[in-house]
């Protein structure tokens, strides 16, 4: 049998996180190593190289590497971004200065807007114009476009957006502006908004397309460095870099547009929610990753992930498909300290790695939660990282006292402090996130997984009336093992504006066109027809409204019965995300989606058998809802799957531990993962 390892690598700022499957046995590995910010590519295949001598796989066994990746995500967010510029239509020069006025807080006296990603001298108007039917009303001045591209040249510009009115109606003039601008510019990176993001709201549409073009160079200068390194490396392996849609695309798309990649990490930890629940059979899940600066959010509602239309990062808009999910800056390194009004308070800063919490002794000596955790006893200094980085309590006591001595409190009572602050900060996220759409936490178990997600999970469900926690097997590297089963998707759309009665016959005409698009790019990455499925979707919103709602179809049936199912299913999620449905107004379309996948095999994982319970290895005093108490510490694999363990308890694993409070029990499911659940009385 010839050798078929997978490999899914997820990486982080601190450390890259590597799944192995083992696709003829069914083993499956897990592995973390330091990630290497100058060059991602440099940890990626260390830690290959790590993980073929430990687990005896030749390189050349490597069949697929599927790679999530922060290296978009961290250009935006630091702003280490090339010089671009925009050309759009002729006397709209300033959308991206002005941008959207909403507020996202309705109470701060000022506004503050996102800086924008292009400075104003360097969005240049051209001479044309197309109405919103597609008509070409003023013809494309391509003298104009020859005077735009010396300007561009003299600017050292390395990357353009062109974002022209209208042309997701027709596309026709970015093309012919695109065509000039490159035969006069080969070196500067071009998108047009038409390919990118070809859909109504102007600015979105330019935000999206200037991003795109921006990270152009930044993500094509680290693929071509992948693509060599892997060359010789791993000579049998198809690379996919993983997009926030939560499918994979190839190494030449992921180059074209980057802007896919935004949400690349955090989606692998989505995708795997969604297949834990079918696996768990436990259709509603709220998934929480708590790593050691954000809280990620994400919600799998009968057995699906929600999906939106346009996210943000760093305050700007970015109009794709992604996986909906919410981020708080609360993790294990956020920073405790105390308002003007003598409060305690949790983050949003962090003290990151380097320097970290207080008790890892690289210097730090602001109190954390991992200090806090450590000095409740939720945590093991010795144990920490499997032993590898022993953790200094005394110096987290240090880092605390300062604040004690502020609220007039003792140490302990500090700490506890910093873990119901925090606690009470992970569950409004969670609540929010479910109540915005509907939805009642009681209805949902919580899968909790990051290295930091343990010692909190069960409070944090306490908080919010949910009875049952899921610890999957591998929490620290779940993200990299949902991507381990991801498949090729691609994303695509057709605006069409008008009463979705009588714009059926159009949409069946523009379904088609949009599969054989679809159809090309599934072949530019090799998969067979019988691979490939299509979903398809509508943006719908009542006559007159201002929103719409993303409302998923079983297929591109538009036929008065098909039409009419697509209306039935609207005001049904209206109804539930708003609490009120207006079944006598018409409905709108804006917009048709279609997203193409390309089913990479699955197969079946081996999962161990499940023993029978062992004893706790030890006790430690572990501070609960009275104070301390002498607490079993369990090992991960000696809970077992007949014999309830009860809490108080500690489970530990190599990068991360559970504290279990009074109240609950926790057994081992068959799929490896750990189920607790509170008993009635509590």
């Amino acid at each position: 049998m010839e050798p078929d390892i997978r490999i899914a690598v997820d990486i982080g700022g601190t450390f890259t996180d590597i799944e192995i499957l083992d696709a003829n046995s069914g083993a499956i590995h897990q592995i973390k190593t330091p990630s290497t910010p100058a060059d991602p590519s440099i940890g990626l295949l260390t830690g290959i190289r790590q993980a073929s001598e430990r687990f005896g796989f030749p390189m050349e066994a490597v069949q697929y590497l599927l790679h999530g990746t922060t290296i978009a995500t961290n250009a935006v967010l630091e702003r280490k971004l090339p010089l671009g510029a925009v050309v759009t239509t002729a006397g709209f020069e300033d959308v991206m200065q002005i941008g959207r006025h909403g507020r996202s807080d309705v109470y701060a006296i000022t506004l503050a807007q996102p800086q924008p990603l292009v400075a104003r001298r360097l969005c240049f108007g051209v001479a044309e114009r197309v109405n919103a039917a597609g008509e070409i009303t003023v013809p494309l001045d391509e003298d104009d476009v020859r005077r735009i591209a010396t300007e561009i040249a003299r600017a050292g510009v390395k990357s353009v957006a062109i974002c022209l009115l209208h042309a997701y109606a027709n596309p026709a003039h970015e093309r012919r502006v695109g065509a000039i601008l490159a035969a006069l510019l080969p070196e500067v990176a071009i998108t047009l908004a038409s390919d990118i993001s070809p859909e109504i709201r102007e600015y979105e549409r330019m935000s999206t397309t200037a991003l795109n073009a921006m990270l152009v160079p930044i993500v094509q200068r680290y693929t071509d460095r992948l693509a060599g390194r892997l060359k010789d490396e791993l000579p049998e392996a198809q690379v996919y870099l993983v997009q926030s849609n939560g499918g994979v695309s190839g190494l030449a798309k992921a180059g074209r547009e980057p802007a896919r990649l935004l949400l690349s990490g955090p989606s692998g930890g989505a995708a795997a929610a969604r297949r834990l629940s079918a696996e768990l059979d436990e259709p509603h899940l709220v998934a929480v990753d708590m790593g050691g600066t954000s809280f990620d959010i994400s919600v799998v509602h009968d057995g699906a992930v929600a999906m939106v239309n346009e996210g943000e990062v760093d305050g700007l808009p970015v109009r794709l498909p992604m996986i909906e999910m919410r981020t708080i800056g609360a993790g294990g390194g956020s920073i405790a300290w105390v308002d003007e009004g003598g409060r305690l308070r949790i983050g949003p800063h962090s003290a990151g790695a380097d320097p970290g919490p207080a008790c890892y002794g690289k210097g730090g000596t602001q109190l954390t939660v991992t200090d806090a955790n450590l000095l409740l006893g939720r945590l093991d200094g010795g144990s920490f990282m499997g032993g590898a980085m022993p953790l200094d309590r005394e110096a987290a006591r240090r880092a605390a006292e300062p604040i004690a001595a502020k609220l007039g409190l003792t140490v302990d009572q500090v700490a506890a402090g910093v873990i119901d602050v925090a606690n009470s900060a992970l569950a409004t996220a969670t609540r929010l996130s479910l109540f915005e759409k509907g939805m009642d936490p009681e209805d949902f178990a919580l899968l909790s997984f990051g290295g930091a997600g343990g010692v909190h999970a069960c409070e944090v469900a306490e908080e919010l009336g949910i009875r049952r926690v899921i610890f999957p097997a591998h929490a620290s590297t779940l993200s990299a093992w949902g991507i381990l089963w991801s498949d090729i998707a691609h994303d695509l759309s057709a605006t069409q504006i008008g009463l979705l009665t009588d714009l059926a016959p159009t949409l069946a005409k523009i379904s088609e066109r949009l599969v054989s698009e679809a159809k090309a790019l599934l072949a530019e990455d090799g998969v067979p027809d019988g691979a490939q499925r299509f979903e398809w979707a509508l943006d719908l919103r009542y006559a007159g409204q201002a929103f719409d709602l993303r409302v998923e179809l079983d297929g591109a049936d538009f036929s008065p019965a098909g039409v009419a199912k697509a209306t039935a299913a609207f005001h049904a999620l209206h109804r539930q995300r708003f609490s009120y449905d207006e079944p006598a107004v018409p409905v709108e379309i804006v917009a048709l989606r279609l997203k193409a996948v390309g089913g990479l095999a699955k197969p079946i994982p081996g999962h161990a058998e499940v023993e029978h319970a062992r004893h706790a290895s030890r006790n430690r005093p572990v501070h609960g809802r009275s104070g301390p108490v002498t607490t079993p510490v369990w090992d991960r694999d000696a809970i077992g799957g007949t014999e309830a363990v009860s809490g108080p308890a500690i489970v530990e694993e190599p990068y991360t531990s559970i504290y279990l409070p009074a109240g609950w029990t926790i057994l081992t499911h068959a799929s490896g993962a750990l189920i607790a659940d509170r008993l009635a009385s509590h």
